[in-house]
């Protein structure tokens, strides 16, 4: 689904360029769940927005079901996106804020239909996330975990077959974290999305993943790509096992050096 080559990334600075991603390459499959980890600084966040096409690369390329992220159409292909914080419109509603995306597309004609053809959809994802007595709330009115929510709900709501995460629950309390860890990997199972997701937290890449590309210290690069092979479906209680022990030991011994 998604191919990324020996991609390369600098950022040209007042008085000097910093590399921040060299050479980077890795593959993901089609209704797959791929985490990338690193430290800060090391460019995930940067190789995100790139595969979306939001900042541009300086070398090697990025392709979406064979189609260049760069190329002529480019515009016209539709990838959910999820940010570190919600960026919720504050003066719509819960259900609103999930059909903004759908005005957009709508009116530049990248969808077909009417917002009303849509509105059913919005209600159910609403509903499915447990925030349907919500609905018309503003999101002043929600804690931080339903605007994530409301969040995830709108870079569904349009079916894009792709959906990427930028440390979407890294602000939130590990309570609330846990409960959307599950909540997102039941909407993963039942929708059958790609996500290529970004974390901090090696415990959460090991939990969700079926593959975790380590990147390295910037400039960041592949160090290597771990394989989770962890039963699915997935309950918390997958956590107290041996197996995910070992996992999460591995990823943590690639950063040793930093720790």
């Amino acid at each position: 689904m998604i191919d990324v080559s020996n991609v390369r990334k600098t950022y040209e600075l007042r008085e000097q360029s910093v590399l921040a991603l060299n050479r980077v390459t890795f593959h993901v499959e089609s209704g797959s769940f791929v985490s990338i980890v690193g430290p800060s600084g090391c460019g995930k966040s940067t190789l995100l927005l790139a595969v979306a096409g939001i900042i541009p690369i300086d070398g090697g390329a990025i392709s979406i079901e064979g189609a260049p992220v760069c190329g002529k159409n480019a515009g016209e292909r539709l990838l959910g996106m999820v940010f570190q914080r919600p960026v919720l419109l504050p003066w719509r509603s819960v259900l609103e804020n999930v059909l903004f995306p759908i005005e957009i597309l709508v009116e530049n004609k990248t969808l077909g239909g009417n917002l009303r053809s849509y509105r059913e959809r919005a209600a159910e994802l609403v509903e499915m996330m447990g925030l349907a007595e919500f609905r018309n709330a503003y999101p002043r009115e929600l804690s931080g975990g339903m605007q994530q929510r409301v969040s995830i709900c709108r870079s569904l709501v349009y079916d894009p077959p792709v959906i990427l995460m930028d440390e979407p629950f890294g602000a939130l309390d590990a309570f609330t974290r846990q409960r959307l860890n599950r909540e997102l990997l039941e909407i993963w199972e039942r929708s059958a999305k790609t996500i290529l997701f970004v974390t901090h937290s090696l415990e959460e890449a090991v939990y969700l993943s079926d593959t975790v590309v380590v990147m390295s210290p910037r400039p960041g690069t592949v160090r290597d790509i771990l394989r989770i092979d962890l039963k699915r479906p997935r309950s918390l209680d997958v956590r107290n096992s041996s197996r995910y022990h070992e996992l999460v030991g591995k990823a943590y011994s690639y950063f040793q050096d930093i720790l």
